[in-house]
């Protein structure tokens, strides 16, 4: 059985319930295999926004995605850019048999969004 993000983080809701973020309540780690770098979402303060603009779906790939985008590098200190988290999400979701949502997500999040990785360049 698949994993679920939702062992991971907990809804942030407004008071008419809309989902505006999440918080992560217990680490999560994650190797790439395209990078051999590793990434870990820890347990934070911190919310996250998930798939911004898009449907967040039960996957970790927004939430790696995020981690990358936030943090502009992976665990061992090594930069991140943002192709690189792009890459990374779209592994993700091709891993999990999503793979019109791989190509694009790929593509939005990487001409739209990016964070720290993006400062370290597009490729």
């Amino acid at each position: 059985m698949k994993e679920s993000i939702y062992n991971y983080v907990e809804k942030i809701k407004t008071g008419s319930g809309v989902t505006i973020g999440y918080q992560v309540m217990k680490d999560y780690h994650y190797f790439s295999k395209r990078y051999l770098k590793h990434v870990v979402v820890r347990a934070t303060d911190k919310p996250y926004d998930g798939a911004s603009g898009a449907i967040d779906i039960d996957s970790f790939g927004w939430l790696i995605h995020d981690v990358l985008c936030r943090e502009g590098t992976f665990e061992d200190g090594s930069m991140c850019t943002n192709w690189q988290a792009s890459k990374v999400l779209s592994d993700i979701l091709k891993s999990e048999g999503r793979w019109f949502r791989g190509r694009s997500w790929l593509v939005a999040t990487w001409l739209f969004g990016g964070g720290k990785a993006r400062e370290n360049g597009m490729y």
